[in-house]
């Protein structure tokens, strides 16, 4: 198995949970999820910290990473998560998109449930993929 990528725009937030949430949860140790973004910045976002932390996840300590093609060969999947045109085309590796509102700026309650809508997304990807 290959390495699954999550990305979108800032690699700050939802991409950022969907790799923590797949690599908590995934029953594979073959496989293991990594996160980019299309224009990286320079810090996770104060209320994804948060919110994670409340489920026992510290992304304190994580930087975002820039998305570029020589990374996206590395992985046999990319899940983007709304970067729509501004995430790279890569000859074959599967791409698939979760447009999920980015929780920036959002308040806590709405991150909470973006959060949550990851994760449920991340459980039923890793059930339909064997990960």
């Amino acid at each position: 198995m290959a390495d699954i990528m999550f990305a979108c725009v800032h690699n700050a937030g939802r991409s950022q949970m969907a790799a923590a949430f797949f690599n908590k949860h995934k029953t594979q140790d073959e496989v293991k999820g990594i996160s980019a973004g299309t224009n990286p910045a320079s810090e996770v976002h104060d209320v994804v910290r948060e919110i994670m932390l409340e489920v026992g996840v510290d992304l304190s300590n994580i930087k975002p990473v820039k998305l570029t093609p020589e990374l996206a060969r590395t992985v046999s999947t990319i899940v983007t998560m709304g970067c729509g045109e501004t995430c790279p085309y890569v000859p074959g590796v599967k791409v698939i998109d979760w447009s999920i509102t980015d929780p920036k700026n959002k308040p806590i309650n709405e991150a909470r449930e973006i959060r949550d809508e990851i994760e449920n997304k991340i459980k039923v990807f890793i059930a339909e993929n064997n990960y």
